[in-house]
């Protein structure tokens, strides 16, 4: 069935065909657990199915079965696993309606936005399926009396915590490279959105990946989530998630010196000056902050103005944020659903708090449904305007479609401003001054900044954070660097 095919279907029928039953361990699902949690819509607020919650035993049998299977993978020539990863690729470019439908079900977002992240899943495995056979070492010079050099040698079990609000994506950033770097996987999707990750370690079997090689066992993080970071087999862990998570985490890891990559909370900040072009940055904040419902760490949730344009650009934008109209991610809206009611709460309970304060809420600020069935978990659009630089919409990650602006004069302003919060995940600026650009680019405390755009880039490009926004990078050709272990071996030349 198409997309179109299968959002029809379920829209009428409230049911998704052919879900996963269980945990993917060994290549195929396991009998499901008698424990059961309910699976939400988020926008029709409504269970549509049940998941197996995992525990300590299941997750201790997929860790030994990746361990096991992690022996041979990394004995398969680099030019099978590029094959390998490739046919990954092209089957889920075949199966991509069925999982961006799955998605959109599972997570809340718009279907346009579920596509994009199957179709950027897809083009994960094609990138690292070209790394595969280039990770080589290099020669080191130490004189005639030797010869030395290094080798590139996988890790072996890498853990992987995925989060709720780009389950796809997510899972194949992490996975991808450890599969091409020659690791074995144990993934634990977050419990609001466990499908797709369920179904993608289907499809990758399906490709031709061995049995054993990815694992996949659902349940909740103080159970099989902490028994993944705990392990002394697993050599690699990958989480993505809150800051006090994240933290949580690294104690958990820190007795076994496992190895760890952190992607954490953002507050990024999106500063324009007086020469941008006030409708660019007012479609750069639109999106930063409004798509997917502002659930993404690298959100551009802080908007820095010039006072010269500070007007200009929040007419326009307002004006685009009070005709957006969210809606169930199936029927096409432009901004689609809140993950879960507790999420929704949070998100409540930060503009509640400012509006106390006396904020300047020039847009929404409420809960409200889905305008077409008056259903689901929605939350509108809101730009707060005027906040100072320690107001706690500017210092906390709210992480929902809630905009902070604040002014600034001069450069310095700016910058302080910028710099002022706790995170360094991304940035932006808009100026036609390009040397302006790149004091501003060189003064950011942060993994990655754009200029005159907004999310610039791709998968190409490292991504992660400095502060309290994690360590450690994911994507791009950094991306294999914690797969890897560098060993140097050095032979004397004497006879």
């Amino acid at each position: 069935m198409t997309a179109e095919e299968l959002a029809k279907d379920y829209l009428t029928s409230g049911r998704f065909p052919d879900l996963p039953d269980g945990h993917f361990i060994g290549g195929r699902f396991t009998p499901a657990s008698n424990r059961k949690m309910a699976s939400f819509d988020p926008g029709r607020a409504e269970a549509f199915a049940e998941f197996s919650l995992g525990d300590d035993t299941e997750m201790d049998r997929a860790i030994g079965t990746a361990e096991k299977a992690a022996r041979h993978w990394r004995q398969v020539k680099p030019a099978e696993r590029c094959r390998l990863l490739n046919d990954v690729a092209r089957i889920l470019r075949e199966n991509a309606g069925r999982l961006a439908v799955l998605e959109v079900i599972d997570s809340g977002k718009t279907l346009a936005e579920a596509s994009g992240d199957v179709q950027s899943s897809a083009r994960l495995f094609e990138y690292y399926a070209g790394a595969a056979d280039k990770l080589d070492g290099r020669s080191v010079n130490l004189g005639p009396e030797y010869t030395a050099f290094t080798v590139r040698e996988p890790v072996g079990v890498t853990g992987h915590i995925i989060p709720w609000n780009y389950p796809t994506s997510t899972f194949a950033r992490g996975v991808a490279p450890a599969l091409a770097a020659g690791c074995s996987v144990v993934a634990k999707p977050a419990e609001t959105p466990p499908y797709t990750a369920l179904v993608m370690a289907e499809f990758l079997c399906e490709a031709g990946v061995p049995e054993g090689l990815v694992n996949v066992v659902t349940g909740l993080g103080t159970d099989v989530g902490a028994k993944l970071a705990r392990d002394p087999r697993v050599k690699q862990l990958t989480f993505t998630g809150s800051v006090s998570t994240g933290i949580d985490v690294a104690r958990m890891t820190t007795p076994n010196v496992t190895r760890l990559t952190l992607e954490l909370g953002g507050k990024s900040p999106l500063i324009a000056f007086e020469d941008a072009d006030p409708e660019k940055v007012a479609d750069g904040a639109y999106w930063a902050i409004f798509s997917n419902s502002g659930q993404i760490c690298s959100a551009g949730s802080r908007l820095i103005l010039h006072r010269a344009i500070r007007d200009d650009v929040l007419a326009i934008l307002t004006e685009r944020a009070l005709k957006l109209r969210p809606a169930h991610g199936l029927t096409s809206p432009e901004m689609g659903a809140i993950n879960s009611a507790r999420h929704l709460a949070r998100i409540k309970a930060h503009v509640d708090a400012a509006r106390v304060r006396g904020a300047n809420i020039l847009t929404g600020g409420d809960v409200t449904t889905d305008w077409q069935t008056g259903k689901g978990w929605f939350f509108q659009p809101t730009v707060i305007a005027d906040l100072g630089p320690k107001d706690p919409a500017v210092q906390e990650e709210i992480f929902g479609p809630v905009l902070a602006v604040q002014t600034f004069e001069t450069e310095l302003e700016a910058i302080a401003l910028a710099n002022g919060t706790d995170f360094g995940l991304i940035a932006s600026v808009y100026t036609k001054d390009v040397g302006r650009a790149m004091r501003i680019a060189n003064a950011m405390d942060c993994g990655q900044v754009s200029v005159n755009d907004y999310w610039a880039g791709g998968l190409e490009l490292p991504f992660g954070g400095n502060k309290k926004s994690g360590y450690g990078r994911e994507k791009g050709w950094e991306g294999l660097d914690a797969y890897t272990k560098v060993k140097a071996i050095t032979i004397s030349n004497a006879g």
